[in-house]
């Protein structure tokens, strides 16, 4: 690892339950002046409650890093304390070089003021010259894609309007550590895209980027390194592939629900289970390699069926439909069958997949199963490393570059 730019040494923050924070105005002031003294005043014991406890952590110059884990896990709160909007209560966190944050829609901004003002507020507060906001002021505009209301009040602007442009201020004024919360959810998928990007972008010219989601595929192609999150403590931390890969199976395994089945209990046939069977792994449902892959279900058939249908999908975790084949005509006897599928490859990006399986008879559907627990996919990513490049399918492939000789002798013709 580099020089580290970002270190952290047993970071704690405390919070009094049910106490609110505000700030006072004269009239309070004179009020707690006249009001009964301390000791008078009947005061209830006050109950505390830990956001974060002893993180530890240090985060290299240009390293892209990310933080995964529930939501109130204490992500939002470790990214507060390293922007120095909240103090710590215990430990320290030293940060060298100057720091951009995007932690709230619209964190930094005044509603009265119109874009064109916000843009120069916010700069200054990130401790930037009026000269360096004027350089960069047409390039935050034009990404932000608010030039035909930019001389309009703040409080006119959607949400979506707001969020554009305080990610453009953020980005373009060149911190060298840059703090993204869970914000790049409000946009749309085209601007999610274009500010994933944009991180790129900023990324590859040196500078350090923590970055929160809960969208996996997101920190897998931007983050090289993860701090998953837990209960306010640093549960993991790792390469990308290993950490999102077990934050998936975490949270799978403990969705212990049974999801819905359309048949009831005395159908003819029910799905019992699936796992892969080829390559055997720790757990039934990690898949950690592209291929070859075998799959089995199996359905305990307990009157004889015949010209039976089976079949089986695979859908992504956004319900997108990945593969699906179907079987006819079968004739099952009483009793627990296997059905294997076994692919020369899969070539799944990494994420969370669910399988479908279904039997049916001559008179209407038997059995509707969808499967549990969910397939994770943990494999290399052979993905592009932009964003909008990524597609579908997790292929592996070679590049070879031949030169012929009649480029060669046209080229020395040319000299």
């Amino acid at each position: 690892m580099s020089e580290a730019i970002i270190q952290a040494e047993g970071l704690g923050k405390r919070y009094a339950v049910g106490e609110r924070q505000r700030y006072l105005a004269l009239r309070d002031v004179l009020t707690n002046i006249f009001a009964a003294p301390s000791w008078i005043r009947r005061r209830e014991p006050r109950q505390f409650m830990w956001a974060l406890r002893d993180v530890s952590f240090s985060v290299g110059e240009g390293e892209v890093v990310g933080l995964i884990g529930r939501n109130g896990a204490g992500k939002s709160t470790l990214l507060k304390l390293l922007a120095r909007i909240t103090r710590p209560t215990t430990g320290r966190a030293e940060i060298r070089g100057r720091v951009g944050s995007l932690l709230e829609v619209g964190t930094g901004f005044h509603p009265e003021l119109t874009g064109r003002e916000n843009v120069y507020l916010s700069g200054s507060i990130l401790g930037m010259k009026k000269k360096e906001i004027e350089s960069k002021f047409d390039a935050i505009v034009e990404f932000a894609n608010v030039d035909q209301f930019i001389d309009t009040p703040l409080k006119h602007y959607s949400s979506g309007m707001q969020m554009r442009l305080a990610f453009a201020v953020a980005a373009h004024l060149e911190p060298e550590i840059l703090l993204v919360d869970e914000v790049l959810a409000v946009g749309d998928i085209q601007f999610q895209k274009k500010c994933l990007g944009k991180m790129q972008e900023v990324s590859r010219s040196g500078r350090t980027i923590l970055f929160v989601s809960h969208q996996m595929n997101q920190i897998r192609r931007l983050c090289e390194r993860v701090l998953w999150i837990d209960a306010g403590q640093i549960r993991q931390a790792g390469p990308t592939a290993e950490i999102a890969a077990a934050y998936e199976l975490s949270m799978s395994s403990g969705n212990n629900e049974t999801p819905s089945r359309s048949s009831a209990a005395h159908s003819k046939a029910h799905f019992v289970s699936w796992e892969i069977v080829e390559p055997r792994g720790e757990r039934p449902d990690l898949l950690e390699s592209l291929g070859p892959v075998t799959i089995k279900f199996v359905v305990d058939v307990r009157q004889s069926i015949r010209l039976g249908h089976h079949g089986a999908a695979l859908y992504n975790n956004e319900g997108q439909l990945i593969w699906a084949r179907a079987a006819d005509n079968l004739n099952l006897r009483e009793g627990t069958h296997e059905f294997y599928y076994t692919f020369p490859m899969l070539p799944l990006r990494p994420g969370v997949y669910s399988w479908q399986v279904s039997l049916w008879n001559e008179n209407g559907m038997l059995d509707l199963w969808n499967c549990s627990p969910e397939l994770i996919v943990a494999s290399e990513n052979h993905q592009h490393p932009l964003d909008q490049w990524n597609g579908i399918l997790n292929m592996p492939s070679q590049i070879e570059i031949h030169e012929l000789e009649g480029v060669k002798d046209a080229a020395k013709a040319s000299l």
